[in-house]
């Protein structure tokens, strides 16, 4: 799994880094930078109720918690 933003839609409210301080804070105009994308659903349980809180919780839709395909 893993972190995405939707430039298209991010305005910089700045929800995401406040919900999910441990992997996102926000660059000197107060738009999103993931520090680690990656969500391991074993290493990482405990993040990813909150990464899903902070992507149901933008405003504007911008923040996705993706599946990823794992490498066969």
């Amino acid at each position: 799994m893993r972190l995405e933003i939707d430039w298209t839609r991010c305005d910089g409210h700045g929800l995401c880094a406040r919900l999910l301080p441990e992997r996102i804070s926000l660059d000197p105009d107060g738009f999103p930078v993931i520090g680690d994308a990656r969500l391991d659903p074993v290493a990482d349980a405990e993040l990813l109720r909150p990464a899903r809180a902070a992507a149901a919780a933008c405003p504007v839709l911008a923040l996705r918690v993706e599946r990823t395909r794992p490498h066969a």
